[in-house]
């Protein structure tokens, strides 16, 4: 999920444009796959998602070869503000 909400929020610095949607569905993912794997032990991400998150990760990955250090540390400050509050997803729906 770090890598997911990470993510986010460098698009939001500016690197990146996928559309919110894909974010969502990659969260939808890991919370399916944390849930299952609650359930049953057993971790893995639905095939039906699996290119979705692919893209998400592939955008990550290129977020972190180009952002600078600085966009990074901010963006994880975002992160850690979110996860001590009480909303459910930091993704919006809206630009």
């Amino acid at each position: 999920m770090h890598a997911v909400y990470l993510s986010w929020y460098l698009q939001r610095a500016g690197y990146g444009n996928l559309p919110p949607e894909q974010f969502k569905i990659a969260e939808y993912a890991v919370e399916n796959t944390l849930a299952h794997a609650h359930e049953t032990g057993k971790w893995r991400i639905a095939s039906d998602v699996i290119s979705d998150f692919e893209t998400l990760l592939s955008l990550y990955d290129a977020q972190l070869a180009s952002a600078r250090l600085h966009e990074v540390l901010e963006a994880e400050r975002h992160l850690r503000c979110f996860l001590t509050g009480k909303s459910d997803s930091p993704i919006s729906m809206s630009p």
